[in-house]
């Protein structure tokens, strides 16, 4: 019975250890996912110094049928930004984190389906150019934001190492050694075969057209919506820069998120533990050292018996003289004869008269 009952915690304790060592990777694994799951707002971004930017309220928005901003809207205009292009040779259309709101059709080298999401464009000879689908991601830079679209129409020019590569296939292909024995069909076979290929490569390495919008921090009271400039496009023609100056890139507090405890709360948890602490601990202190019965056994109940009677005095005096200054008193005054000139007069004369009539019984 003895052995049984030494090797009955034994194994109950190896069964635990093994629960524990059974629970402890999965706990692990589980963190990754947890720390995963953290909610962001959409067009917001906090840097690692802790400055909050918020930019939804830039974003433009349908307007209503009868031309006023709808209720989801932060403020944000009802119409597209259309920055100039200079030298470029033609004007830009873009929504800021969100599809453009002005309709648009004819897009090159993009699917009809998906020209609700184009956030940013060109037209150009009658042709509309993509420069990338919608995206919230912004990425702070110092003390400025990035945003970037991607996914436009293809680059017009290719770049420099796709010709460095037709150059180098062309070579390759030209370079025959004299004197060797070939058949002219299987040349012209491995030639059709070679530029199919080269063919499905170039397409798939084609570059599409990207914009990198930057957003400054501007800091007068007095500017409406956010300016947007067209700033410069590389040579290809594959990325194109904006610079954005708005009020709501300047960095803020971040608000408080649902589901979290801010500040207040915990300020407010902790006074209320206090408060707690300090009723319980007095009450039991007075009722077994004390030996206090009834309202004697809260914490110094002589000071704030004497502060409740302060108080409730306080208030009768306040009331009382606020009650003094009250208009209802003019009733009293009414009650009683409001005195006119001519009442005055008569008044007088009868106590002139009360005078005189106690003088003559005086003398006699």
């Amino acid at each position: 019975m003895r052995i049984s009952s030494r090797k009955g915690p034994s194994g109950s304790s190896t069964a635990l250890l093994a629960l524990v060592a059974l629970a402890t990777p999965s706990a692990l694994a589980r963190r990754p996912d947890a720390d995963k799951t953290t909610t962001t707002l959409p067009c917001t971004a906090t840097s690692t110094s802790g400055a909050f930017y918020d930019l939804r309220a830039d974003i433009a928005v349908h307007p209503k049928e009868d031309g006023t901003k709808p209720k989801a809207s932060l403020g944000g205009p009802t119409a597209d930004y259309h920055p100039r292009g200079w030298d470029y040779g033609a004007n830009f259309t873009l929504n800021i984190c969100a599809p453009v709101v002005e309709p648009f059709d004819n897009v090159k080298d993009i699917e009809e389906g998906h020209w609700q999401n184009i956030s940013a464009y060109y037209q150009l000879k009658g042709e509309v150019y993509s420069l990338g689908f919608a995206s919230t991601e912004l990425v702070p830079r110092g003390k400025e934001l990035v945003l970037q679209y991607s996914g436009g129409s293809y680059c017009e020019k290719k770049s420099s190492s796709s010709r460095r590569g037709d150059r180098t296939g062309l070579s390759a292909r030209g370079v025959v050694h004299d004197g060797a024995n070939f058949k002219s069909h299987e040349d012209e076979s491995s030639d059709k075969d070679k530029s199919y290929h080269t063919l499905d490569k170039s397409n798939k390495d084609r570059r599409r057209k990207s914009a990198t919008i930057m957003f400054t921090c501007d800091k007068d009271p007095t500017a409406g919506t956010a300016v947007v400039s067209f700033i410069a496009a590389d040579p290809e023609e594959c990325n194109y820069v904006f610079k954005v100056r708005s009020q709501h890139a300047c960095a803020g507090a971040e608000p408080h998120k649902p589901g979290s405890v801010g500040p207040g709360s915990v300020f407010a948890i902790i006074f209320a533990i206090a408060v707690l602490v300090y009723l319980l601990g007095g009450i039991f202190y007075n009722r077994t050292i004390n030996h206090s019965r009834g309202w004697k056994q809260l914490p110094n109940y002589s000071l704030w018996a004497g502060l409740w009677s302060f108080l409730s005095d306080f208030f009768i005096i306040a009331t009382s003289s606020c009650a003094r200054l009250l208009p209802n008193r003019r009733g009293y005054h009414h009650l009683s004869g409001s005195p006119t000139r001519g009442g005055m007069g008569r008044d007088r004369e009868a106590e002139n008269r009360l005078i005189d009539q106690y003088d003559e019984e005086w003398d006699d």
